[in-house]
Parts: structure tokens; C-alpha cells; sequence
């Protein structure tokens, strides 16, 4: 990352290969980083909501750094989830992440003990100055219970470690007001988590996306954020209709919260970019019915050769 400039573009959110509970498959993992650089995409998130981070071990946790670090070989900005209910342990896998050469952590709220604001802004008072690296937040209220206030943003980014912010509460109003509330801040990079919602949020002004569809097809999302930073809305018009396709399908199928992950690591499976779509517990992955749901979602995008035709 260059230094007092935000980073920009899209950074997909990998997910976390995996053979069992206990081993990550990193001939799987190797093959979707490459898939993903050579899609270009401009950073690369792992251990977020979408890597499964809090249903891994410490041990799983430190190796997908250390097998990312690796394959990556500093081609592209690296980031790390480091959050955890433990402030030490958070600071424990920054250090692991720093040690292995990753350009900055991203940490949402502890969760299980809601905090209030003053408690929130505290808390990343005594955290950020005890990281090795640039710290993005993220603001993730369903999984954590607590959303980030405006003007906690604004008072934890007094850090000058804290250089950006990651939100996914897919609420285009509060995102906004983060937006404006940031708006001295040309050195902080404000990136949003939905992908349906990464084109007209660059559109106004955001930096770009941490899309876990990019994953799949990164040229896909990667022409969106080129579209909307060329302001060419009917380019960004026109690709939205395949990201909405995405969403509606394949992130659909299954009745509960856990369908966006299994339906993102199914579709990875079917298009060989990993071997399988093992996901880690307490979810489990697709059964027949569900796995053929997926491939003809698939089916009915616009695929050539293993590539979305955009």
C-alpha cells in the first residue's frame, strides 16, 4: 500500500479452502489466488466473514496467513482479519500477519459483549497502538451486534494507524454518512462489503469494494469499479445486471444465513477454482439437490471457457 494514499479497487474477501475441520487445502488456495490476480483485482482480504475466521482454529488461522503470504509473494496488498473477543489474541495474529509480511489488519468490533460507543472507541484506543500494521475497521453490526457510530469512525481514525474503513451493514444511508463524515480524510480508504451495492457507492465516492463474488469472477467486479470510477453509468448499468444475477442465484439457494458461503464455495467447486466446497463448522456444505441448484445458476450466466463474458 502507498503510503498517505487510500487504497482503492477491489480486494475480494478469499475464502478459506479447507479438506476437514483442521487442514487447509492450500493447492486450492494457491489456485484461487492466481485465479484472482490474474483476474486483476487489486488487493487481497483474507479471514474475513467470508474466509469462516471465528469458525477456524488459531492454528488454521496462522496458516492461511502463512500459505497466503507465500503464493502471494507481495504481488498485492495483503489483509488480515484479525478479530477476536480477545484483545490479546488479536494482537497475537497481527503479529503472526506483520511477521509474514501482510501490508495491515482489519478488525471488527469484539462481539458476545455488546459494547457502547465510548466502550467501542476505548477499545480500539488501547488495540490499535499494540498492532504492527496499518488498521482498517469493520463495521459488521449482524454478526457482531454493534454498528460503528459516524462519529466513532471519526475518533478512533484520530489513530493515525487506522487508515481505512470496511462496512457491511448494507445500509447506503449510514455508509454515506461515514462517507461525509470522513470527507477531510483523503488519505482513508472507504471500501464497502456488498457487491450490489459497490457501483454506486464508488459512483459517490468510495474507494472501492471487498466483494465476495470476486472470488468467482474478478473481471466481472473489477469492470465495475473501472466503469464507476470513469462515472460511464451505463456501463455500471449494464454490469450490475450480471452482479444482481450472482446475488439472486447463486448467494439464494437454502433457507438459512449460511447460504451466501455455501452457495460462493459450491460455485468455486463446480468451476474447479478449488477441489471442494468443505465448509467448516457448525454449517456444512450443499447436498445434491442444492449443488445442482447451483450449477444452474451457473449455467444460466453468461460463461466462455471458464470465463463470464462481460
Amino acid at each position: 500500500m502507498e503510503k498517505n494514499k487510500p487504497l482503492c479497487g477491489i480486494i475480494p474477501p478469499l475464502v478459506t479452502p479447507l479438506k476437514n475441520n483442521e487442514t487447509l487445502d492450500a493447492e486450492s488456495l494457491e489456485r484461487l489466488i492466481e485465479h484472482l490476480i490474474a483476474g486483476g483485482v487489486h488487493g487481497l482480504f483474507i479471514l474475513g466473514t467470508t474466509g469462516e475466521e471465528q469458525s477456524l482454529s488459531y492454528a488454521m488461522r496462522k496458516e492461511m496467513i502463512v500459505q497466503s503470504a507465500h503464493i502471494n509473494h507481495g504481488r498485492l496488498p495483503l489483509l488480515v482479519c484479525v478479530s477476536d473477543t480477545s484483545i490479546v489474541e488479536s494482537i497475537r495474529l497481527a503479529q503472526v500477519a506483520a511477521d509474514h509480511g501482510a501490508d495491515g489488519v482489519v478488525s471488527a468490533p469484539p462481539y458476545y459483549f455488546a459494547t457502547g460507543q465510548p466502550e467501542l472507541a476505548q477499545f480500539y484506543e488501547e488495540l490499535v497502538p499494540q498492532l504492527p500494521l496499518p488498521v482498517f475497521l469493520y463495521n459488521m453490526p449482524s454478526h457482531v451486534k454493534v454498528n460503528f457510530a459516524p462519529d466513532t469512525v471519526h475518533r478512533i481514525a484520530q489513530l493515525p494507524q487506522v487508515v481505512g474503513f470496511k462496512d457491511s451493514s448494507a445500509n447506503a444511508v449510514y455508509f454515506q454518512s461515514v462517507l461525509y463524515k470522513m470527507r477531510e480524510r483523503q488519505d482513508f480508504a472507504m471500501l464497502v462489503g456488498p457487491e450490489e451495492m459497490t457501483g454506486e457507492s464508488v459512483l459517490l465516492g468510495a474507494h472501492g469494494g471487498i466483494n465476495g463474488g470476486a472470488n468467482m469472477f474478478p473481471e466481472l467486479y473489477v469492470a465495475l469499479y473501472d466503469a464507476a470510477c470513469a462515472a460511464d453509468v451505463q456501463r455500471v448499468r449494464q454490469l450490475q445486471q450480471l452482479v444482481m444475477q450472482i446475488s439472486s442465484s447463486i448467494y439464494t439457494v437454502g433457507k438459512h444465513g449460511s447460504s451466501y458461503l455455501k452457495g460462493l464455495k459450491c460455485a468455486l467447486s463446480l468451476l474447479g477454482i478449488i477441489d471442494d466446497d468443505f465448509v467448516a463448522s457448525p454449517f456444512y456444505k450443499f447436498n445434491a439437490p442444492e449443488r445442482q441448484k447451483i450449477k444452474e445458476a451457473l449455467n444460466a450466466l453468461p460463461i466462455e471457457n471458464g470465463k463470464l463474458r462481460i
